[in-house]
This record gives C-alpha cells, sequence and structure tokens, in this order.
C-alpha cells in the first residue's frame, strides 16, 4: 500500500493535533512529511521528535534557527509567510491539511491548491474570503477539496458519490447546517453584554481554539459555515438553514427533492471527520467510539433567535449582496473577536464593529476582482476600519 505523504498547516492547533492522532493510528498508511506552527516552537519541536517529518516551518523566523538547534540536522526547519506558503505547494506531499485559524491560512491554502494537492479544508477563512478564487484555481490545478469542519464534511457524507465541489446537485433541495448554540444559549439576553472571554470560550460539547470558539458564542462561526457551504455545494443563501441542536450529534442535514432527508450522527470529536477525510473513499478508525442513542434518548431541535445572535444575520446579508463583503465581514470579525479576548470590547459590540465595517465597505472605492492581491486588499481595509471602530463609543460604531 502506497504511504500517504501528510503536510499539516497548523500542528499545534486543536485540529492538527487531532490529524496527528489519527495519524499516529495508522503508521502503515500514512507518513508525516511536513509541519508548521506559527508561535508555539516548543510544541512543534515536540511533534518533530515524534512524527520526524522532513520540513518543520514556524511563522516567527526569529524562533526558526533556536529550532533548527534543538532538532539537529535530521529536519530541516524554515522560518516566516514564504516558507510556510512554499511547504504547502511542496512537491513531496499529497496531502495538505489546511488548519491555519483565520485569514492567515488563505496564502498557504491557496498555493496548495496550485500545486494540484488534495486539500483537507479545515479553516474557515480561505473559501470566506477567496472561495470563487479558491474554486477556480482547483479546477485549473487539478487540485481536491474536501471539508473538514463538522457540518461541511457532514453534508459531503450525505451527497451522492459523484458530488463535485463547487456544483450543487439538482436533486438536493437545501441543506441544514446544525449549531450548538455556545456557551449562552440560554443565558437572559440582557446578561450579555456582561459575559466575559473565559465564559465565551468554555464551549459546551467541543475541545477548539479561543478565537473558534467565541466565533461560536456569537454564531458567526455557523455565518462563516454558510458563506463555506454555499461555495462548496453550490447552493443559494435560501437554500441553507441553520437549526440549534444542543447535543452536537446530529452534524448537518441533506434535504433531497424527493422529500427524503439524509443527516450524518457522530460524537462531537474532530478526529471523525479528519479520519473520513483522510481515508476517503475508505473508512479508517479515527479512535473514537460510536453512538449509544439508548444512552442519547432525545435529540432536540429549535430555531436560531435572532437577537441572541445577530451574527448570523450579518453573515447571511453578506452573502446575499456578495462581491467584497463576506471578505469584509471575515476580517472585521477577527478584529473584533481579538479585541473581546483582550479585553478592549464588550462581547455584544463584536456584531456592532462588524456590522460597522461592513456598512462603511458599501461605497468605499475598494477593488472587486478576485485576485489574491485584491483580496488581501480589501482584508487589510476591513482590519483598519474595524480596528477604528474598536476604539468608538458603543452608539457611533453602527452609523459609522
Amino acid at each position: 500500500m502506497k504511504l500517504q505523504r501528510l503536510t499539516i498547516l497548523g500542528a499545534t492547533g486543536s485540529v492538527g493535533t487531532s490529524t496527528l492522532d489519527v495519524a499516529r493510528r495508522h503508521p502503515d498508511r500514512i507518513t508525516v512529511h511536513a509541519l508548521t506552527a506559527n508561535r508555539d516552537a516548543a510544541g512543534l519541536a515536540a511533534l518533530c521528535r515524534e512524527f520526524k517529518p522532513a520540513l518543520a516551518v514556524i511563522g516567527d523566523e526569529a524562533a526558526a534557527q533556536q529550532l533548527q538547534q534543538d532538532l539537529g540536522a535530521g529536519i530541516r526547519v524554515r522560518g516566516g509567510a514564504a516558507a510556510l506558503a512554499e511547504v504547502a505547494g511542496d512537491g513531496d506531499a499529497d496531502t495538505v491539511m489546511s488548519a491555519i485559524v483565520g485569514a492567515a491560512g488563505l496564502t498557504p491554502t491557496l498555493a496548495a491548491v496550485r500545486a494540484g494537492k488534495r486539500v483537507l479544508i479545515a479553516n474557515k477563512e480561505p473559501l470566506v474570503m477567496a472561495g470563487r478564487l479558491l474554486l477556480a484555481q482547483a479546477e485549473a490545478h487539478g487540485a481536491t477539496l474536501i471539508p473538514i469542519d463538522s457540518e461541511h464534511n457532514a453534508i459531503f457524507q450525505c451527497l451522492p458519490g459523484g458530488f463535485r465541489c463547487g456544483t450543487a446537485d439538482p436533486g438536493v433541495r437545501a441543506l441544514v447546517l446544525t449549531a450548538s448554540g455556545g456557551p449562552f444559549r440560554d443565558l437572559p439576553l440582557a446578561e450579555l453584554a456582561q459575559v466575559t472571554p473565559e465564559q465565551a470560550v468554555r464551549h459546551p460539547n467541543w475541545v477548539m481554539g479561543p478565537k473558534i470558539s467565541v466565533d461560536s458564542a456569537t454564531m458567526m462561526n455557523k455565518g462563516l459555515e454558510l458563506i463555506e457551504a454555499h461555495h462548496l455545494f453550490g447552493m443559494r443563501e435560501a437554500q441553507i438553514q441553520v437549526v440549534l441542536h444542543p447535543e452536537s450529534v446530529v452534524h448537518s442535514l441533506v434535504e433531497y427533492a424527493d422529500g427524503s432527508t439524509l443527516a450524518q450522527l457522530g460524537q462531537p470529536d474532530m478526529r471523525v471527520p479528519i479520519a473520513h477525510a483522510l481515508a476517503f473513499p475508505e473508512r479508517w478508525e479515527s479512535g473514537v467510539g460510536g453512538l449509544k442513542l439508548d444512552e442519547i434518548a432525545r435529540l432536540n431541535f429549535r430555531p436560531v433567535e435572532g437577537k441572541r445572535y445577530p451574527a448570523l444575520g450579518l453573515a447571511r446579508d453578506a452573502l446575499r449582496a456578495g462581491g467584497i463583503l463576506p471578505n469584509v465581514l471575515n476580517a472585521a470579525n477577527e478584529v473584533a473577536v481579538d479585541a473581546f479576548l483582550s479585553g478592549r470590547t464588550g462581547f455584544t459590540r463584536i456584531a456592532e464593529i462588524i456590522e460597522g465595517t461592513l456598512a462603511a465597505a458599501v461605497g468605499a472605492p475598494l477593488p472587486a476582482e478576485a485576485t489574491l492581491e485584491a483580496i488581501l486588499e480589501v482584508d487589510a481595509w476591513a482590519r483598519r476600519r474595524a480596528a477604528s471602530l474598536v476604539e468608538r463609543p458603543k452608539r457611533a460604531v453602527a452609523h459609522a
């Protein structure tokens, strides 16, 4: 059996470590070719000592020399953003796990796509920022895109075997994304303004990093997933529904034209979609047990409260408007979430800052073409605008 040569972008994060856990279970099927991290040099070094990749890349260039000394001559170490893009497109890897959180993941993901890799997309931002560009480049270079987000991977599993990324199946009527609702789904609305970052990152079901956990609390994660689903599956905004499902057992559903609805169920553990994507079209053991339906007893579903989760409405508005607005939405959210996590703004102001940035983008002299340079220019503009709104009084944000 030919070994699958794997590069992991974002190896020290939650998705990266889950991917390595699956790889650890299948040494006869997977060999780790390259590992990357942003600043966690110690974590990257530990993973390199275990998996012995040919390459290691650290985003912090200053840390690269020390990392090379720590690892010795057996593993080649590089540093910086340019090295990250180069390792993503390295010709010696078959599969690239793209798991870098935020806009920083766009350039290396695009490099992997342009190299014709099998790209497992776990980070939401590249498709939100540059969905049209990524799909066009995948088509041009023969890359295969497989979604890792539990919701999109669930849809992927429920679609017909002939599914083609970016193309709607005429037999599919609607997609249903499920959402846990995060840690504040039952908190009185009047108390949302006082919640702390420590409370926001305590997700009730999933183990995730701080930024993604806050996105779950605001439900911006579901807004970004909505935009991703539009690009991945070729569905209109009106065909993509979102429902609250507190148990996080049903990960998504596909409704067909004949009235059938297929759902994918599983434990809330990222090793399930990761193992599915690594093995596709086969099935491998993931380390996760099956469901005990008699213990679960019941599954609950309920509609999303617009007042509790205004970020989801903003994402729908941005998708309907199209153009640069999904990119602006993503950048403003990253800035606002960072401000919240660092104590510079309140929880409910996250949506207000995003709304103000979107309003400012309408009619602004920004490039509309879908090139990497134009996308990064819009991203930078939106970050500056959102940062200026972080410092403004609450009442000024939505009307800026």
